[in-house]
């Protein structure tokens, strides 16, 4: 197995892209598309650079997973489908996040409420396969209701449900989030092999410093300084709880959110041929 990582300083997310060295055959991991909140303009750039090394690797696009519906960034997932070919896929609850936005943005009409926009829905503990690497399916709710990790022999791809110990974990007051989900779904992480390698969707540097893409559990486990070892779900529900009271929306949450549970499409164009993103009002 080979993991490349790139990561999008303007939306501080990391895309991976994990291949089977024997098949060649590939999965690409939260990828991005570039937007201008201010001029409404899309940018293919951090998506064209994880499309040039997967071609210049000579590798075959199988997968184009989702750990959750984004509320930081847009997917360039649909981009990537019409470039590369694949199936884009999430997790099954993504249908529970749809049904509570499509109406908010009043998009039914181009926002299939069954999830039927990405080409698979996967469950709890299903597995499939990338060339000829096993994933396994991991539900971990709590910062959304779809979120899922992907395990890979003993790497696991989170998303957003826990970040590096200095940061702590995912917010939980997204609609259908929950601190008390979260915790759990975190302990389905930490009771991995300590040695089990963690790939975190986001990494918000100190300045002068690196991003950092992964950790392990064991580390995890030691340092995290929202849910280590000796922290209980009590605990960790009342700190997160007050972190999140009164917190401010994510800069693109309204433009990511519309996009993103369409699978990547910006929806129909209107009758002047405009594709438009909607802001609700109030």
């Amino acid at each position: 197995m080979k993991i490349q990582h790139f990561y999008d300083k303007d939306t501080a997310t990391f895309t991976y892209v994990v291949s089977d060295k024997a098949t060649k055959k590939c999965a690409i991991i939260d990828s991005v598309m570039g937007y201008d909140i201010y001029s409404g303009k899309i940018s293919k750039a951090p998506a064209n650079l994880v499309i040039d090394n997967i071609t210049k690797e000579n590798l075959k696009v199988e997968w184009i997973l989702e750990t959750h519906a984004h509320a930081d960034h847009l997917t360039a997932s649909n981009y990537i489908k019409e470039m590369l070919g694949g199936k884009i896929a999430i997790g099954e609850n993504i249908k529970e996040v749809i049904k509570f936005w499509a109406p908010i943005f009043n998009t039914t009409k181009d926002t299939p409420l069954d999830g039927s926009q990405f080409d698979r829905l996967f469950k709890d503990q299903e597995k499939f396969f990338i060339g000829n690497l096993e994933v396994k399916v991991i539900h971990t709710p709590g910062h959304t209701p779809a979120c899922v990790s992907y395990l890979i022999g003993d790497s696991v791809f989170v998303g957003d449900t826990i970040f590096t110990p200095r940061i702590g974990t995912a917010r939980t007051d997204f609609p259908g989030g929950s601190a008390k989900t979260l915790y759990n779904s975190i302990q389905k992480i930490l009771s991995l092999p300590n040695e089990t390698k963690i790939f975190i969707g986001h990494d918000y540097p100190e300045k002068g410093k690196e991003p950092q893409f992964l950790c392990t559990v064991f580390e995890q486990k030691k340092h995290n300084i929202l849910v280590n070892e000796n922290v209980s779900e009590a605990q960790y529900v009342e700190v997160r709880n007050k972190r999140d009271f009164g917190k401010v929306a994510p800069k693109l949450l309204l433009p990511s959110i519309q996009v993103n549970i369409r699978a990547g499409k910006f929806g129909l164009a209107e009758e002047n041929g405009t594709q438009y993103i909607k802001v609700p009002l109030n």
